[in-house]
């Protein structure tokens, strides 16, 4: 992928790995807009000669407004970058769960949905160009502490595939950028051995470089996460992981 003159929108770009990538994005010659739902946020992305675009991805009139908005600015637009994400924690022993699982899956799984359906149309119509979903190492081995967190990525990776799929022919190829723990907004300090954002954002723009793209953007640190399963790793992985149970607030004391 030639990451220099491309129109990218970033969809949940506001903080974090997407904030990073638009920057990065922009430095290779790109026009970029960025959407999400915080003003403060959004007005300082402005500043930094960033397009800003509200979108509330669990709200499928605020995805369609700004589907249109987006397109009458950027009738070039090229790139969708899908990654809008909650992380919650959840004790599957309390059916109080239910409410922060629902909020995630409306937001991993059907916010992306809601995002790739808005834009696969002009992206057809244009005969090309990339959506690019994100998912996360935790799809491929899950993070017991947070099961619909991993359930809705894991969901996001199996769309991926039939999207792609059902896309070829058309010119407009489905990339799944799939990060590890990654050193963001006080990541460092719950995860010590989180991969500092910098490193990651330089590995994920040479891969996404590369000629043909791969399907899936795998930097070198989530690795163990994808194979797990292939490497005979993976029910000792999840046991070490589970340990991590007692971070729930029932599990303490």
């Amino acid at each position: 992928m030639d990451l220099s003159n491309r129109t990218v929108l970033i969809v949940g770009g506001t903080s974090g790995i997407g904030r990073e990538l638009a920057r990065r994005f922009a430095a290779a010659g790109s026009t970029v807009a960025v959407g999400g739902r915080s003003p403060k946020a959004l007005t300082e992305l402005a500043d930094e000669g960033f397009g800003k675009i509200t979108i509330d991805v669990t709200d499928s009139a605020s995805v369609a407004s700004a589907r249109d908005a987006v397109l009458a600015r950027y009738p070039e637009l090229d790139t969708v970058v899908t990654m809008s994400g909650v992380m919650l924690l959840e004790d599957l022993r309390d059916p109080a769960h239910f409410e922060a699982a629902a909020t995630t899956i409306d937001t991993n799984l059907l916010g992306t949905i809601r995002v790739v359906d808005a834009f696969t149309p002009h992206l057809i119509r244009r005969g090309g160009g990339t959506l690019i979903t994100v998912t996360s190492g935790i799809a491929f081995l899950p993070f017991p502490p947070m099961p619909s967190y991993a359930a809705s990525k894991a969901a996001v990776h199996a769309y991926s595939e039939a999207l792609r799929a059902q896309l070829d022919g058309t010119g407009v190829g489905v990339v799944e950028l799939v990060p590890p723990a990654v050193a963001t907004a006080g990541q460092e300090k719950v995860n010590p051995h989180a991969l500092p954002l910098d490193d990651f954002a330089t590995e994920v723009m040479h891969l996404l470089s590369q000629d043909p793209t791969p399907h899936e953007i795998l930097v070198k640190g989530v690795l163990m996460h994808r194979w797990a399963e292939r490497d005979g790793t993976y029910d000792a992985l999840v046991a070490q992981r589970s340990q991590a149970l007692a971070m729930l607030p029932g599990r303490q004391g």
